[in-house]
């Protein structure tokens, strides 16, 4: 009974972290998009008030630029969720990894009663 227990209540928690890193990893890219298109109209607005017509590949290119470094201080909490959701499911592909070995290797898990 525990070994089904066991098996149940594995499958229901993959989905959570890999769901989890999934919703992190969009909002913290969806930010920093969103900061290279606030960039770029800044600048594009800039040269429209200062009355000179700046090519779109280059306001893209400086908006990319400039917000790089911004977006890592801007977006610091973001980017700790995503490395620590990262880090989860990096460790629960590291114990599944562990657990399939041993169970190839022939090794029974604790309370198996085959």
């Amino acid at each position: 009974m525990s070994e089904t227990k066991g098996d149940d209540s594995t499958p229901s928690k993959r989905p959570a972290a890999g769901g989890k890193l999934a919703r992190d990893l969009a909002l913290y890219t969806v930010a920093r998009l969103g900061l290279v298109a606030v960039i770029a109209a800044v600048i594009y607005g800039g040269g429209k008030v200062a009355g000179i017509e700046v090519p779109i590949l280059v306001i893209l290119i400086f908006a990319i630029l400039i917000a790089l470094p911004l977006s890592l201080v801007l977006f610091a909490s973001l980017r700790r969720r995503v490395n620590e959701s990262i880090a989860a499911v990096d460790e629960r592909r590291r114990r599944d990894k562990a657990e399939l070995r041993s169970k190839l290797r022939g090794d029974r898990p604790a309370g198996s009663r085959e």
